[in-house]
């Protein structure tokens, strides 16, 4: 396939492209999509605010792979010290993974979760296709679905929304210290 010539026709520059970088792009906008519509149904000012601040992130994230790195170990530090601070208000915090559920900006914010594990394997396939990747930026993502997961646990909690804890059949239980 390739571009016919009308630009009408392009829904964006790269699309045609074989490369994995593209396939970045496209993640990193429907990550940056899915933020702002659990923005939109969520009433917490901190996590507000908190997401309202990290979306532009996102599309720096997007815009690094291509263009000059957008993503600085600042960036790392402040969103590590907000995940720190939603993951420390979680009453019942020794779950290690809960069945996704909840409303709305919740399950949204689970599926933000969802994305940024996606965009991690993606940058590992954009590194194998042989482009540098600045570090950065996978420690931001696989922080990313970190964050996301402190954050449903919050809002579930506010709402009163039993979780569930995930307890795998699959894997052995690992011994507590």
């Amino acid at each position: 396939m390739k571009f016919s010539g009308n630009i009408d026709e392009l829904a964006y520059p790269f699309i045609f492209e074989e490369s994995p970088l593209c396939d970045f792009e496209i993640l990193t906008d429907e990550l940056c999509t899915v933020v702002g519509l659990a923005l939109t149904a969520i009433d917490n000012t901190q996590i507000r605010n908190s997401l309202e601040e990290l979306q532009p992130n996102i599309f720096h994230l997007n815009g690094s792979i291509r263009g000059k790195n957008g993503i600085f170990e600042s960036d790392i530090e402040q969103l590590t010290k907000e995940y720190h601070t939603f993951r420390n208000s979680v009453a019942d915090d020794q779950k290690r993974f809960v069945l996704p559920r909840g409303t709305g900006p919740v399950v949204q914010l689970h599926y933000c979760r969802s994305l940024s594990k996606k965009v991690v394997r993606q940058l590992v396939l954009v590194e194998k296709s042989g482009k540098n990747v600045p570090q950065t930026l996978p420690r931001f993502a696989n922080l990313l679905v970190n964050y996301f997961f402190a954050l449903t646990r919050v809002l579930n909690q506010e709402m009163g929304i039993d979780e569930p804890e995930y307890v795998s059949i699959n894997y052995p239980a690992k011994p507590q210290p």
